[in-house]
């Protein structure tokens, strides 16, 4: 398998691999937000839960200190440059229990069963990367099966009165650091907006228990539920 894959986007995620796990890892503030969307699948230890595009494994260490070493975390991304620095991770903490796979979280390759011991599904700041989220969020809503738990963590421009003012400031940071063929496109903005909230209004529909709150201004949605 290539090192650097033929296709550009993850072409450019894989190059940026360094940069944006600095950013998911160093940016002040992020720990309290994985860990309180985390909280929220109320893992146990023993369990077993999957994340969805991983990325480098900003998440990896709060879903793993959840479900303890008699449990089981899954990642899945499809960036090789992004999983090296996962893999890493993995190996520096000797955690024999955490692995992650090359796939497309849309598509990933996983039983459609609970009895195969998927408890939970999570997801952070994906929602808005893909076509038609609503379908991917129901695909990962069949997977669980009825009492399987789902989280998002997700941003988008904020309705918030005081967080409004800052959105130029977020748009400009989103076309920054996205691909340079989203970074073209007029409404680009709006789409992410327009995909978080479809991801999240699909997990409220089809879950119970839910949780739905924002956080830094707005800026950021966390959705949580447990599959009817």
């Amino acid at each position: 398998m290539s090192a650097r894959p033929s296709d550009p986007v993850q072409r450019f995620y894989t190059d940026r691999a360094q940069l944006y796990d600095l950013i998911a890892t160093r940016v002040p503030g992020i720990g309290s937000i994985r860990t309180t969307a985390i909280d929220h699948l109320g893992l146990e230890l023993g369990e077993t839960v999957v994340e969805m595009g991983c990325g480098s494994g900003g998440n990896l260490p709060y879903l793993r200190d959840r479900v303890g070493s008699t449990g089981r975390v899954v990642g899945v991304d499809f960036s090789p440059g992004v999983l090296s620095i996962a893999r890493d991770r993995i190996h520096h903490r000797g955690w024999d229990n955490v692995h992650v796979v090359r796939a497309d979280a849309t598509v990933p390759p996983l039983e459609h069963d609970r009895a195969g011991g998927v408890d939970a599904v999570f997801s952070s700041f994906v929602s808005g990367m893909v076509d038609d989220p609503a379908a991917v969020v129901e695909q990962w809503i069949d997977l669980l099966g009825s009492g399987g738990r789902i989280g998002l963590l997700d941003a988008a421009r904020s309705g918030d009165r005081i967080g409004r003012f800052a959105n130029p400031l977020f748009a400009a940071a989103v076309r920054a650091s996205s691909p340079p063929g989203v970074r073209r496109q007029s409404d680009a903005i709006d789409r992410l907006d327009d995909r978080v909230i479809a991801a999240h209004e699909r997990l409220q529909r089809e879950t119970v228990d839910r949780v739905f709150e924002t956080h830094v201004c707005g800026f950021v949605r966390v959705s949580a539920g447990t599959v009817r």
